[in-house]
């Protein structure tokens, strides 16, 4: 029996998991924070999943929340007007199967409960080098899934798929009660305020019951850059409510009576987005492999972070059960992460782009999905597969025909 340790217990770590147990292998999983811990503390992300991913976790059978979860059935876009009130584009599609948000501190403890029912081993510990030598000596597999401290410094920044080395957005999350539902279909409402940031919001299901997630994504040094002297969470909420009174009213009005899920349902904070080299060297020579966040991590512009997690979880397990009794070396390692690289380029290309100023091309893109309903739910679609986008929403010239082509129909 192949003896597998993950270290991190998130999205990809536990899905990669759970897959390994049910086909027979041993598998342990090092994790900082117990059950318990994970659901009395502070959100971790604003998880929003598309139908690929959460087909993933169907086939699973962990997929625990598909009757009792708020449904994202769709995706909305709107630029405010930059000289006045109002937008200067609108529009709305829905997608061809629902979307999903689970609050990790529902998701997590539930997924850990799975992992002990199905014998995986628990490990309650903060890993370090040493944990990881350890665990090289008895394990056939040594996958790290969570960035943090020293493990996560083992991964060497790739520049050539990284073109950036600073925050490009200065990023805060607020979980409410008591929002306007969205008439006519629920979705991710994106709104992009030029110069200043974005905004996103969209349903979920929190530890109290159906919530909604806003997302806050500021230009560093812009005026949504504004989170560092907030210190209590009504503080949070009040700051929340203040940037949607300014540059979005259409939203603020839904907000009228909106309060916190609960203390602990806020974030604020950034990051470079950043791709990994996947391999990392221990000093005794042993080799780690990455997943997940620990070697690709996106900023939350495009909500393809839990996708992404999930996507390489599959590629993963699908790459190891292939492998057999065969050892996981070097060679395995790197074709195992090229595997995901050649669907995460896409996503990576395509996030890195939505945190510039949107090039004249794109804004005729969307445009005209005011008026080209075909293509706004090629937009909104896109959001489950990225590589949809490409090459028409990334050339001036295969943008132009691709339009060219649509208004001809």
């Amino acid at each position: 029996m192949k003896r597998i340790t993950i270290v991190g217990g998130g999205q990809s770590g536990l899905q990669l998991g759970i897959g390994l147990l049910q086909k027979g292998y041993a598998v342990k999983i090092i994790q900082d924070r117990t059950a318990d811990q994970i659901a009395d503390g502070r959100v971790m992300s604003s998880q929003c999943q598309f139908d690929a991913s959460l087909q993933h976790e169907r086939d699973l059978g962990i997929d625990f929340w598909q009757d009792n979860s708020a449904p994202v059935e769709g995706i909305s876009f709107s630029i405010a007007n930059p000289e006045g009130p109002g937008k200067v584009i609108d529009w709305a599609a829905r997608l061809d199967a629902s979307a999903q948000s689970i609050d990790q501190r529902v998701k997590i403890p539930r997924w850990l409960a799975e992992f002990e029912h199905l014998g995986g081993k628990l490990d309650i510990s903060v890993a370090d080098i040493q944990t990881l030598e350890t665990e090289a000596k008895s394990s056939d597999l040594v996958i790290v899934a969570s960035g943090k401290g020293d493990i996560g410094k083992l991964f060497e920044r790739d520049a050539e798929r990284s073109p950036f080395d600073a925050p490009q957005r200065a990023l805060a999350l607020t979980y409410v009660h008591g929002m306007t539902p969205r008439e006519e279909f629920s979705a991710v409402n994106f709104n992009l305020i030029p110069g200043v940031g974005e905004y996103f919001v969209f349903p979920a299901l929190t530890k109290s019951g159906p919530c909604e997630i806003m997302v806050f994504e500021g230009v560093p040094n812009g005026p949504m850059d504004c989170w560092r002297d907030v210190k209590t969470p009504s503080e949070h909420l009040a700051k929340s409510q203040e940037i949607l009174n300014t540059y979005l009213p259409w939203e603020a009005d839904r907000c009228r009576n909106v309060e916190l899920t609960d203390d602990g349902g806020i974030l604020a904070g950034r990051f470079p987005p950043t791709v990994r080299k996947p391999i990392g060297t221990l000093p005794s020579g042993a080799k780690v492999l990455g997943l997940g966040d620990a070697v690709c991590l996106n900023d939350p512009i495009t909500g393809q972070g839990s996708n992404n997690a999930s996507k390489a979880a599959s590629v993963y397990l699908d790459s190891i059960l292939q492998h057999g009794d065969q050892p996981f070396d070097e060679i395995w390692m790197t074709e195992t992460f090229e595997r995901f690289w050649e669907y995460a380029q896409w996503v990576v290309r395509w996030t890195n782009m939505m945190l510039l100023p949107p090039p004249p091309f794109v804004l005729d893109i969307m445009g005209s999905a005011q008026v080209l309903p075909g293509l706004a739910a090629r937009i909104a679609n896109g959001f489950n597969d990225p590589r949809d986008f490409f090459p028409w929403f990334a050339d001036p010239t295969a943008a132009e025909d691709y339009l060219t082509s649509l208004q001809a129909d």
